[in-house]
This record gives structure tokens, C-alpha cells and sequence, in this order.
């Protein structure tokens, strides 16, 4: 299906597949995705004033005093849902969240990202993404019953997922979303799906396509999908290593053939900007309390403040699949989990990257030594700090952030840190099944 462009596409496609019902997507601040649906009836004037909902009863949202929200399609979104009847077909689209008075709601997710995204188009730049998301498939949603003991890049034998998979690319596809690889990851019954790169916010709004999608197949096949970040001890957790580079027109602004290691200057400062302003985006790209049961030494998880080629225990990693390519040439962050709302994650690390630019910070020398297996004496000398090491300690970290307020703008910057301190508080005050097992017999 070509991609509309504007609301007369829309209508024009709508008639031509029979669609009956437009499912209307938006997320909260947590990067929960909200839905309702309208009618073919209802649609036109949707584009025209948008549709009505109550906000306070979104989380991060609007107080109960001030609850009318309107949320106004944006037809360039516009898709069929594979997964419905094609005889009463369903489609769907994103959402802008308004004001009553038609202004952009500062509470909106995909405002802020779109915020963010004009300071690097004032600087003439646009930001490209391929995000790696990482995901678990489970018997069900009550436990962590693997369907296979499968690693890395494993066969079909050893791989129950890959007609999940299968479907889950082809479904992709259908929507519009592009793939680039698919397969078995290091834990069992834990999967890759990449996604082909894209700008920011069609990224955005991709990545939570895709997580729909992930569960939808997997319930389709009996089975239950998850991007819970750490959800088996001891075995690999999920990641959402975030390919990122800045292209100006159709040149790659971080790509300098004369570079021993291929990156421009402007690419230098971006990177020094990420990990200068690290341990302040924990808060918002690993967001949940288990999002640090998986930022531990040991298991591929990026804990280190370092940069680096081949080495995969640095936070920042410039590939080299294809060494002097200008349009391959990219940064992987690998700290983020796919459990983060990507608006959020994508705004907090461009807001890094454009403050390493605009100030002008140095980049280090790249340390390609297992940083796993240095000493802390030798990671001190090497100037190699850590990500926080909890919840807690990552959101006092971004409280004290102007570069993290700054990217969310003061409504999400409040209602996250604030939401944040209650997960917290929630999990610090309930006894665990691990307390039980360890004190209960010997205190």
C-alpha cells in the first residue's frame, strides 16, 4: 500500500479496502500505547478538529481540572492492521495530542521528540535511527517457560521462534515497516528483529508498531512475547541498541573519509555528548526498576562510559561492517532497553548528542580492551566510570539534569521523575521472593 500524504489519501484509501474502524494511537509518558476507535463516519472530521478524550486518566497527562485533551490524526501514519478480517478492515494511525485551543499538549510524547528534532533541523541536520530490539518468548504471561535453548544466530532445530519471527517480519512489512535482519539471540527463546533505518520519528512511531505486532503474532501462535529487560536470572537481558547518525540533505554529516576511524568531527562531538550526558539518560532510555537487573557486568550489557570499534562492552560502538561507506557510517548506544518509550529515548539522546556539538566537547581516545576484565585501578586510569546502578540512582541523576529537562520540557520532566519515585518506593517496600529464600531460614 503507497504511504498517504494527506487526509484526501486517507479517505481515498479507506474506500478502496472497505475499512470500517480507525484504531487512534498515542502513548503516555511511560511509553504505554493508548487506543480508541472511531468509525469511518467520524473520520473526516477527526483530521478537521480532532477527537475529544479525557487526559487525567493518562498517565504523566492532564490534572482532573484540566482534563480535555484532543488527539488529531496524522494521516501520514495511516495503515491497515494485517491482523483483522479484510472484509471489515481496521486501520490505524498516530496520534498529535492537543489543547482545547488547538496548541500542542507539552505533555505529548511525540511533541517532545518533534521538538527536538526541529533544534537539529535549525542546524540543518536530520537524525536517522536503527534501533535493535531484543525480546523474550514465553509459554505465557505467567512465567519464564522458554520454547527452546537456542543462542546466538542457532537454526531452525534449535530455534521454536522462527516462524514467529517469519510472521512477525512479513507483518511488519505489511505495515509499511521495513526489516533488516531477524534471528535467534544469546538467551534462550530470546529474538532480534532489526529495523531498517528511518527518520526519528517515523522510528518512533515504528518501534511501537513493532512491539504491538511482536505480542500480536506471538498470541496468535499461543505464546507470550515480552520486552521485559531482564526477565530470566542469569542468562542475557534484552537491549535496544540505537544505531544513530546525523545526515545534512543526502550527505552523512558523521562521515569523513580522511578519519582514521572514518567519523567527522561533528560525529566526535556527538559521541563525547553522549557520554558526558550518560548516566543522565539512564533515567529515561532504562526506565523501569528490572531495567538494572539487566545493566550488570557480564552478560553483553553496556555499563562502562567508553567508546569504542569492535568492543561490545563500551557504552558507544561505531561499527565497522562496512569500513569507509559514507552512508553506513553510524554510532550504536547501547545502554536503552526496548521497554523505554522510544519518543522519550530518541529526544534524550539527540539532546546529548546537539550539546557535544553545540559546546564543542572532546572525544576521548577509544578503549578497545574487555572492559569487563579491567581492573577498577585501569578503568580509573582509562577515565571509565559506570551507568547508575539503580532506578533510584539513575532518576536523581536526571533530576539534577538541565539537558534532560530541556528534552522533555517541564510537564514530562516532572510527571516521569515524579512517577519514577513512586515505582521506586513500590518495589523498596515490598519483600521479594530472594529475601525469603535467603533470610527467612537463617534470621
Amino acid at each position: 500500500m503507497e504511504k498517504p500524504r494527506d487526509k484526501k489519501d486517507v479517505l481515498d484509501l479507506v474506500e478502496t479496502h472497505n475499512v470500517k474502524f480507525i484504531r487512534l494511537w498515542f502513548t503516555d509518558i511511560l511509553g504505554q500505547l493508548k487506543s480508541f476507535a472511531i468509525t469511518t463516519e467520524e473520520l473526516e472530521g477527526a483530521f478537521d478538529e480532532g477527537m475529544g478524550f479525557d487526559g487525567s486518566s493518562i498517565k504523566g497527562y492532564a490534572r482532573i481540572d484540566e482534563s480535555d485533551m484532543i488527539a488529531k490524526p496524522d494521516p501520514s501514519t495511516f495503515q491497515i492492521v494485517p491482523w483483522r478480517p479484510k472484509e471489515q478492515a481496521v486501520a490505524r494511525m498516530f496520534c498529535d495530542i492537543l489543547n482545547p485551543d488547538g496548541t500542542p499538549y507539552d505533555g505529548d510524547p511525540r511533541y517532545a521528540l518533534k521538538r527536538n528534532l526541529e533544534r537539529a533541523k535549525e542546524k540543518g541536520y536530520t537524525l536517522y535511527l536503527g534501533p535493535e530490539l531484543e525480546f523474550f518468548y514465553f509459554r505465557n504471561d505467567k512465567g519464564t517457560e522458554v520454547l527452546d535453548e537456542g543462542g546466538y544466530f542457532d537454526l531452525t532445530t534449535l530455534d521454536a521462534g522462527s516462524d514467529l519471527r517469519r510472521e512477525t517480519v512479513l507483518t511488519l512489512e505489511a505495515m509499511g515497516i521495513k526489516v533488516e535482519y531477524s534471528h535467534h539471540e544469546v538467551a534462550p527463546s530470546q529474538h532480534e528483529i532489526d529495523l531498517q533505518y528511518a527518520d526519528a520519528l517515523t522510528m518512533a512511531d515504528n518501534v511501537m508498531t513493532y512491539r504491538v505486532v511482536v505480542k500480536e503474532v506471538a498470541s496468535k501462535y499461543g505464546c507470550y512475547a515480552t520486552f521485559m529487560p531482564k526477565p530470566i536470572f542469569g542468562k542475557n537481558g534484552s537491549g535496544m541498541h540505537t544505531h544513530q547518525s546525523l545526515f545534512k540533505g543526502d550527505r552523512n554529516a558523521f562521515f569523513d573519509a580522511k578519519d582514521k576511524y572514518y567519523l567527522s568531527d561533528l560525529a566526535k562531538k556527538y559521541i563525547a555528548g553522549l557520554l558526558s550526558h550518560a548516566p543522565e539518560l539512564t533515567a529515561v532510555c532504562n526506565q523501569w526498576v528490572n531495567s538494572y537487573k539487566r545493566l550488570v557486568p557480564g552478560y553483553e550489557a553496556p555499563v562502562y562510559i567508553a567508546w569504542a570499534r569492535r568492543n561490545r562492552s563500551s557504552l558507544v560502538r561505531v561499527p565497522l561492517y562496512k569500513p569507509g561507506k559514507e552512508k553506513a557510517t553510524r554510532i550504536e548506544f547501547r545502554s536503552p532497553d526496548p521497554a523505554c518509550n522510544p519518543y522519550l529515548a530518541f529526544s534524550v539522546m539527540l539532546a546529548a548528542g546537539l550539546e557535544g556539538i553545540e559546546k564543542g566537547y572532546e572525544l576521548p581516545e577509544p578503549v578497545e580492551k574487555d572492559i569487563y576484565h579491567l581492573s577498577d585501578g585501569e578503568k580509573h586510569e582509562l577515565g571509565i566510570t559506570s551507568l547508575p546502578g539503580s532506578l533510584l540512582e539513575a532518576v536523581e541523576i536526571a533530576e539534577k539534569s538541565e539537558v534532560i529537562r530541556k528534552a522533555l520540557g517541564e510537564h514530562i520532566f516532572n510527571n516521569l521523575i515524579e512517577s519514577k519515585k513512586i515505582e521506586w518506593d513500590d518495589y523498596r517496600i515490598k519483600i521479594h521472593p530472594y529475601e525469603l529464600e535467603r533470610y527467612l531460614p537463617i534470621l
